[in-house]
């Protein structure tokens, strides 16, 4: 296979975080019985009015903040005119000719080098209702009609599907973080589509287009980019072409399939919606939007950087977010910032993902939790003893010292106790003196081992350690 020069453009659809639907006052909701969160705007009925829910604008002027976009100040609705089963007024509602946000980029890391994906524009419209096909008959649900939907399209600068993954990735999480969206892939309240063309040279026109519909995961994004470049590769190589098209990726041949080929451009006769006035967005209305951002993904990983802990959790409290928003609750403490990150996602996240609770469901509260930290850290509790105590921990609401004493797990950190019982374990293993004289690492093992278990594992590590060194001297 030749190589080709792939250019990828990514539109991306996200339903917003709001409590009604986008010109009615429906519920948004998911997964409830089909035409039960409907009304009469909804279902297209004639003569009924939109009005727009503000808290639609709000969060687009947020996405417009956290994608880098600059915000349009005077900006009109569009109806785009089209006929099919999922549009009973026959238009919908859109942004063709003033997009609430452009000219954004979002910022990736592609082989240890930044690159920034470039947002050409982000246009607020309403989702249509949903199409099931059961045999010869199509079942329409219009509880998703009416939904608030902000579509995302980027410049055609993408060169890859591992770079369309990374931004994908990038966008889902500041969209979540900031509480624009849920995006949940699984439940379609963010889809994908993919325009892919390659060429021969950078000089050359771009090649045919073909436009991957409605991908259903991240994973899968990249798969049908290389697929579709793969298949377009092999066709050129042949001295053939192909006419502009639609395909959908079939996760069962993991392959693109054709859907339709695009006989002619859409004419949509985008006209400016007569029955919504024009919009102005103000300086006030945009600072009041950014007070409700919160801390966002990169700031979080800079701070917890900053305090100490490894990249690796970083990284990993970062894609737990109930995680992280506890975490964010002890930044202005004197803790150990590494113990604590360690807790959470070693022992504390085994306990949630086997009781299926989020952290916020159990009785650790911050005063508890650097209680419990401060324990460790002073080796009052070894990681033995953690596993004892921890249902205790986050069950009950009893001061950790109160479990330690009531479990009776206590470690011995009576100086003059261990030392009789360090100096015994010398005693009886004069060979094992000689090997510790002679250097061997192995030796001091062995002799923490024979403490441990005279004191059944009771015995404070870092004062033993400390006394065998002394004694040993």
């Amino acid at each position: 296979m030749s190589n080709y020069i792939p250019t990828i453009g990514i539109e991306v659809h996200c339903e917003l975080k709001t409590k009604t639907k986008i010109f009615s006052n429906s519920i948004n909701g998911y997964g409830q019985m089909a035409n039960s969160l409907t009304n009469v705007i909804d279902l297209g009925y004639p003569g009924t009015l939109p009005t727009l829910n503000k808290e639609v604008l709000n969060l687009a002027i947020k996405a417009a903040l956290v994608l880098n976009c600059k915000i349009r100040r005077k900006m009109h609705f569009d109806r785009k005119n089209y006929f099919y089963p999922d549009n009973p007024k026959n238009y919908q509602i859109t942004q063709a000719e003033s997009p609430i946000g452009y000219d954004g980029y979002v910022e990736i890391e592609v082989n240890e080098k930044k690159k920034k994906i470039e947002i050409e524009e982000m246009h607020i419209e309403e989702d249509t209702c949903k199409s099931t096909h059961r045999g010869t008959k199509t079942l329409l649900d219009f509880n998703r009609a009416g939904v608030p939907l902000i579509e995302i399209v980027t410049k055609p600068c993408l060169e890859s599907g591992e770079e369309a993954k990374l931004y994908l990735e990038k966008l889902k999480e500041l969209l979540f973080y900031s509480d624009v969206s849920d995006c949940k892939m699984e439940e379609g309240s963010m889809r994908a589509d993919a325009n892919v063309s390659i060429r021969k040279e950078v000089s050359d026109p771009f090649g045919t287009k073909a436009e991957i519909k409605n991908i259903g995961s991240i994973s899968n994004v990249k798969l049908s980019i290389e697929k579709e470049i793969e298949r377009q590769s092999k066709i050129y190589d042949k001295g053939e072409t192909f006419p502009p098209q639609t395909r959908r990726y079939d996760d069962k041949l993991g392959d693109t399939v054709l859907m339709r080929i695009k006989e002619t451009g859409n004419d949509y006769r985008y006209f400016p919606e007569p029955d919504i006035p024009y919009l102005y967005i103000t300086e006030e209305m945009i600072k009041e939007v950014e007070k409700t951002i919160p801390m966002l993904p990169e700031e979080r990983k800079k701070i917890y950087l900053q305090k100490g802990v490894s990249e690796t959790n970083a990284k990993k409290l970062i894609q737990n977010r109930p995680l992280s928003d506890y975490f964010n609750t002890l930044l202005e403490e004197n803790t150990n910032f590494q113990t604590a990150s360690n807790l959470l996602l070693g022992d504390i996240s085994a306990y949630l993902n086997k009781t299926e609770k989020s952290i916020v469901d159990t009785t650790l509260t911050k005063e508890r939790f650097l209680e419990l930290i401060a324990k460790i850290e002073e080796q009052a509790l070894t990681s033995k003893n953690l596993k004892d105590i921890l249902v205790d921990v986050l069950e009950k609401t009893d001061t950790i010292t109160d479990i330690i004493k009531n479990l009776g797990i206590e470690n011995i950190s009576d100086n003059e106790t261990l030392r009789k019982i360090v100096q015994q374990v010398i005693k009886d293993n004069p060979d094992t003196v000689q090997d510790y004289k002679s250097g061997h690492d192995r030796a001091m093992k062995f002799f923490m081992g024979q403490v441990m278990k005279q004191t059944k594992g009771k015995a404070n590590p870092k004062i033993a350690t400390d006394l065998l060194i002394e004694e040993l001297k």
